[in-house]
C-alpha cells in the first residue's frame, strides 16, 4: 500500500476498468449495478479494515462510496459520488445548488491540498445587500429570499476534484446518485423532523412544497422518497458537464428562480428576488488554495485556509493550547482551557478574516506561535475572560499579554451542513464539508430541477459587527462569505493519523478543535472523541453545551469560577478516518446526532 502502489497512472487505469462495467451495469438496471446499494444498508458508527473507508451522516451514501473504493475508484472519486448521494439523501444539508471546502492528502506525493468552492455574490452586491431603509433586514427574511442565494460551488468542485486528482468523469460519479434518485430512498425520524421544522416556509413554494411535502404533509417515517427531477438534472449534468449549470439550461433556471422567486400565490411572505445572474454563474470558479499548518503534540495538522475561518481559527486555538498539559489537567479545567482558547481565537477571526481577495488576511500571523503566546497569556487558571473580547494583532504580536481595544462580536451562522471523509486503499485522504448553509437552504426548489438553493450569502454580517472597527466580512461583488467550514487532516510522521470534520455553522470549529483534543490529549478513540458531549464558545457572553455537560457537575464547577451557560441540544454531526499502524482503517461518525452517522470500510477486519 506504500506510494508506489498509488501512482495516479496504475490508480486510473485499474478505476477505467473498473468503471467500464459500472456504467454497463447502470444503463442495465443491473440492482446489482456498481455503487447502488441493492438494499438500505445499516448504520454503525464505526467501521475497521482495509481497502479505504468512508463516513458520513447516511449510510445510502457512505455505501455508495464504498462500493466506488471496491471497485478501483480513488478516494476523490467515492468523496465525489458520496457527496452527490448526499445531495440526495440530505437535501437540506447539501446538493448542487450550494458549495463548500474540500481538502485533500495525496499518499504518492505526501501533499495537502485545498479547493474553496464557496458560492459567490453577484457583482452587483455592495455593502447594502441586505439593508432596507437603512436598517438591517430581519434575518429569517433576508434566509427565505432571492438576496440570500449565492452563485453555487459544488458541482465546480467535484470537477476540479475529479480533472487535478480522480480517476473517474464528472458523468460515472453522478450515476450512483442518479439512481438513487429516481428509486428513492426511506425516510427516517430526522429527514420527517427537517421536513416538518420548515413545513410552512416549504409550503409557501408551489416547487418545494411539490417535492418536500407529499399531500401537503412531511413524508412518513419508513415511506419511500424519490426525487426524479433530481435524477434528470444529474442526467444532463453528467450528459453536458459544468456547462449545463454554469451557461446553460440549469443555470437559466437557476438565475430565473432566483430573480423570481416561485412563490404561491396564497402565501402571506414576503420574498425577496434575488439578483444572481447568467454573468455571475459564468464567471464562478474554485480557487485552490494553500492549507494553513500548524504542528501540535508532534503532529502536522492541515486545514482549510480564507475565505473559510476554520483552518486559521482552529490553528490559532491549538497554538494557544500548545503550553498546556491538556491530558493531566481534571475535566473541568481542560474544558475550561479549551472554552478560553476558543474565545481568543474567536476574537480575532471575527476582526481579520474575511474573503482574502477583498481584504487582507494575515492567515501566517494568525496561525503562528509568537502570536498565540502573546494571547495565551491571557488564560487564567480560576477566572473567565468577558466577552466579547477584543481582537490582538497578528501582524505586531505584543511581547506581553495583548489586549485592549474594540471587540467585534461574533455574527450568526446556520447550523446545518453535511461533512463526508474517504480513504482508499492507496492511503489518499479526502475530507469535505459541503452546504446550502440553513436546514433547507433558501427554500427554494428549482422548479423542475429537484434541488434547494443556498442562503449562504448570509454569512455576510448586515451591518458591520462594530462600527469601530473595520469588518472583513461585509458584502462585496463577487465576494465569499465568510465560513466557519473545517475539514482537517492531521499528518504524523508525513503520514495520514486521522482526519475530521463536521456540520454546524460557527460551531463546526469548536466541534473539530474539540474532537482533535479529546482525540490526541485526553486518550478518546475517534468514535468516543466524536461522541463526547460539546460544549462550543464563540466569544460571546455564554457557552453552549450539549445536555451531556449541561446536566453534568462540570456545569456547577465551571460557573464556579466564573463561567456561564446555555443549552444547546446538538453540537454539530462530525465524522472520520485513522490509519492504523497495520494498514487498517478507522471510519468513524456519530452514535447518535442527528438518528447517527454511517462508517464503512472496504473489507472489514476486525477491531481496533
Amino acid at each position: 500500500m506504500g506510494p508506489a502502489a498509488g501512482s495516479t497512472t496504475r490508480r486510473r487505469i485499474t478505476a477505467l476498468a473498473a468503471t467500464g462495467a459500472v456504467v454497463a451495469a447502470l444503463a442495465a438496471g443491473s440492482p446489482a449495478a456498481a455503487g447502488t446499494p441493492t438494499a438500505v444498508p445499516v448504520k454503525s458508527p464505526v467501521a475497521v479494515g482495509y481497502g479505504g473507508a468512508v463516513s458520513s451522516v447516511d449510510a445510502n451514501a457512505s455505501a455508495v462510496g464504498i462500493d466506488v473504493l471496491r471497485h478501483g475508484g480513488n478516494a476523490v472519486d467515492a468523496a465525489v459520488a458520496t457527496a452527490a448521494a448526499l445531495g440526495v439523501t440530505e437535501p437540506y444539508s447539501a446538493g448542487i445548488g450550494g458549495g463548500g471546502y474540500l481538502v485533500y492528502y495525496d499518499a504518492r506525493t505526501h501533499r495537502i491540498s485545498t479547493i474553496d468552492g464557496r458560492e459567490t455574490a453577484p457583482h452587483t452586491a455592495n455593502s447594502g445587500l441586505f439593508l432596507e431603509n437603512g436598517k438591517p433586514l430581519p434575518f429569517d427574511q433576508a434566509v427565505t429570499s432571492g438576496l440570500s442565494v449565492g452563485a453555487p460551488g459544488t458541482p465546480a468542485t467535484w470537477q476540479a476534484a475529479l480533472d487535478r486528482w480522480g480517476t473517474r468523469s464528472l458523468a460515472q460519479s453522478l450515476a450512483p446518485a442518479e439512481r438513487l434518485a429516481e428509486q428513492g430512498f426511506t425516510v427516517d425520524k430526522t429527514f420527517r423532523q427537517q421536513t416538518a421544522d420548515n413545513q410552512a416556509r416549504f409550503a409557501d413554494f408551489p416547487a418545494t412544497a411539490k417535492l418536500f411535502l407529499p399531500g401537503g404533509k412531511p413524508p412518513e417515517v419508513g415511506s419511500t422518497f424519490t426525487n426524479p427531477d433530481l435524477g434528470r438534472t444529474y442526467r444532463e449534468l453528467a450528459r453536458r458537464g459544468l456547462g449545463a449549470l454554469y451557461r446553460g439550461d440549469i443555470g437559466a433556471d437557476i438565475v430565473n428562480t432566483v430573480r423570481k422567486p416561485p412563490v404561491s400565490p396564497t402565501a402571506t411572505r414576503r420574498v425577496r428576488p434575488g439578483r444572481l445572474s447568467a454573468a455571475d454563474l459564468a464567471a464562478y470558479a474554485v480557487r485552490y488554495r494553500q492549507p494553513t499548518h500548524v504542528t501540535y503534540r508532534g503532529r502536522d495538522v492541515y486545514g482549510i485556509a480564507p475565505s473559510s475561518s476554520g483552518g486559521t481559527t482552529m490553528g490559532e486555538a491549538l497554538n494557544i493550547l500548545q503550553r498546556y498539559d491538556l491530558s493531566g489537567m481534571s475535566p473541568a479545567q481542560y474544558l475550561h482551557h479549551f472554552i478560553e482558547a476558543s474565545r481568543i481565537a474567536f476574537a480575532d477571526r471575527g476582526r481579520w478574516v474575511g474573503d482574502p481577495a477583498y481584504v487582507n488576511v494575515p492567515t501566517r500571523g494568525l496561525t503562528s506561535q509568537r502570536f498565540a503566546d502573546s494571547r495565551a497569556c491571557l488564560i487564567k487558571p480560576g477566572a473567565v475572560l468577558s466577552s466579547p473580547l477584543p481582537p490582538g494583532d497578528p501582524r505586531h504580536p505584543s511581547s506581553g499579554c495583548a489586549h485592549g481595544g474594540a471587540p467585534v462580536p461574533t455574527t450568526y451562522e446556520g447550523q446545518n451542513t453535511t461533512n463526508l471523509t474517504v480513504a482508499d486503499r492507496w492511503g489518499d485522504v479526502v475530507e469535505y464539508t459541503l452546504t446550502i448553509e440553513q436546514t433547507g437552504g433558501s427554500g427554494i426548489v428549482v422548479p423542475g430541477r429537484g434541488f434547494l438553493l443556498n442562503n449562504e450569502l448570509t454569512d455576510f454580517d448586515f451591518t458591520p459587527a462594530n462600527p469601530a472597527v473595520p469588518d472583513p466580512n461585509l458584502p462585496g461583488p463577487g465576494k465569499r462569505p465568510r465560513s466557519s467550514i473545517s475539514p482537517t487532516i492531521v499528518l504524523k510522521d508525513g503520514r495520514p493519523d486521522f482526519a475530521i470534520g463536521s456540520p454546524g455553522g460557527a460551531t463546526i470549529i469548536t466541534t473539530v478543535l474539540q474532537v482533535l483534543l479529546g482525540h490526541v490529549d485526553r486518550g478518546l478513540p475517534l468514535v468516543d472523541a466524536i461522541a463526547a458531549p460539546r460544549a462550543s464558545q464563540r466569544n460571546a457572553a455564554a457557552t453552549e453545551l450539549e445536555p451531556g455537560l449541561y446536566n453534568s457537575p462540570l456545569r456547577g464547577e465551571l460557573e464556579k469560577i466564573g463561567h456561564h451557560f446555555t443549552l444547546n441540544p446538538e453540537i454539530g454531526a462530525a465524522t472520520g478516518v485513522q490509519r492504523l499502524p497495520d494498514g487498517r482503517w478507522i471510519a468513524a461518525a456519530e452514535t447518535v446526532r442527528r438518528g447517527g452517522g454511517s462508517a464503512m470500510v472496504v473489507h472489514p477486519a476486525g477491531t481496533a
